[in-house]
């Protein structure tokens, strides 16, 4: 059996977490630049406040109903994440990691999940306060739906699909639209062609399907029916690209502020890269300017470069991130995103060093970067930043609503008194 480990409404359930007061009140919270409702916990969706709306257009509803609003404190979600994770690991032979609030969980061998998985849930709440849900099933689509049903047909927040019977009379109840994997595209052409259930996607031939959607749409269907088609990834894998990029709170028409934007994505790969224990040669760069903007066109400029030499030092990413931006930046716009794309990602004991490059080996300045990285981590990001990173601006998130972190900087630390 396979097992969907799924944190309850996890952002707000983090707020709550540190403010009791909140428990059993309604509470969002909101996107970047504090733009759309990317979390709700139950009383908010109870006040028909949707997910992905826009904040203003909620306006109404979360200042009659006193709803309390949060901008994202990643730092706090991301150290909860990892605790849940950890406890998570401890209690189970093997699990993957599926994204800051998912886990699934191998019980192959193992007749006793049920209880294991009650046992889990209870610990998990009892040690960071976080509730979850757990669906079981024999493929990870199906613990998927079980998952679902478990968060809002169940007061045990468990549920298992253990029978075809029972596979069969949830399916034929269970929207296409909730299906993993099923997306807007798909889920239109699916409807066209008289698809409302995934009863009646897997009734669905099987070369139609692939003809139609793909070898992941079949690998999709045989899962609904009981194949095991997607395994538990024991170890983690390493990003092959990563990006880091951000939407301005304002619209920048300067240079240095882009600057010190660019140096900070940079930055955030370089970490990311160290944290995997990764190297990578292509860098890219992105700008945009404001599509909405009253200016004579938009304008979306991206430039890349493939160093001698893979690395995962701050400063020569920083560099070649600056370089790139000064080459494609046009003055007299308005822009509004950017973003660091670094790609080409070898591990770090793989890379083969340029004789020429005076910083392919540098032990001592990858030694003080990591312990850079470990301060950061302890005492709060950018305790210790590089120069080019500046103090933000303009170009700083709009975050009129943030909780303090709570467990990963001193001085936002809970304070008891007696």
């Amino acid at each position: 059996m396979i097992a969907l480990a799924d944190c309850n409404n996890f952002y707000a359930s983090c707020e709550r977490v540190f403010n009791p007061k909140l428990k059993n009140k309604p509470v969002v919270v909101l996107s970047n630049n504090d733009g759309c409702i990317i979390a709700r916990s139950n009383e908010a969706k109870k006040l028909g406040i949707r997910m992905g709306e826009p904040a203003f257009k909620a306006k109404d509803i979360i200042e009659k109903n006193d709803v309390y609003v949060f901008s994202t404190n990643f730092a706090l979600y991301g150290d909860m994440s990892n605790r849940v994770m950890s406890i998570i690991g401890n209690m189970v032979p093997s699990f993957e990691v599926y994204s800051i609030d998912e886990a699934f969980l191998n019980f192959s061998g193992i007749s006793n999940y049920t209880d294991i998985c009650s046992k889990i849930m209870k610990v998990v709440n009892k040690s960071t306060g976080i509730p979850i849900s757990i669906g079981l099933a024999k493929t990870k689509t199906l613990a998927k739906v079980a998952n679902h049903i478990a968060k809002k047909h169940t007061k045990e927040n468990i549920f298992v699909l253990d029978n075809s019977s029972k596979v069969l009379s949830v399916l034929k109840r269970f929207p296409i639209s909730e299906i993993w994997g099923i997306g807007r595209s798909r889920l239109k052409m699916l409807n066209f062609y008289g698809v409302k259930t995934a009863y009646d996607f897997i009734k669905l031939d099987e070369r139609w399907v692939k003809q139609n959607m793909t070898i992941e749409g079949l690998r999709m269907h045989k899962e609904l029916k009981g194949e095991l088609c997607y395994l538990v990834q024991y170890s983690s894998q390493n990003k092959k690209s990563i990006c880091t990029s951000r939407t301005f709170s304002r619209d920048i028409d300067n240079i240095e502020d882009l600057e010190q934007a660019i140096s900070n994505h940079a930055m955030r790969c370089s970490e990311k890269l160290r944290k995997q224990k990764s190297s990578a040669r292509y860098i890219g760069v992105f700008i945009n300017t404001n599509r909405f903007k009253n200016q004579s066109q938009y304008l979306s400029s991206h430039r890349s470069i493939l160093l001698d030499t893979a690395t995962n030092d701050s400063i020569e990413i920083i560099k070649a991130s600056i370089r790139l931006l000064r080459s494609i930046y046009q003055k007299n716009y308005y822009y509004k995103k950017s973003g660091v794309i670094v790609g080409d990602i070898i591990p770090e004991n793989e890379v083969q060093i340029n004789l020429f490059n005076q910083f392919a080996d540098h032990p001592q300045r990858s030694d003080l970067f990591r312990k850079i990285d470990l301060i950061n981590k302890t005492m709060g990001r950018d305790t210790i930043r590089v120069l080019s990173q500046g103090h933000p601006r303009n170009w700083k998130l709009k975050q009129e609503n943030l909780s303090p972190c709570y467990t990963t900087r001193w001085d936002d630390l809970l304070r008891i008194s007696s």
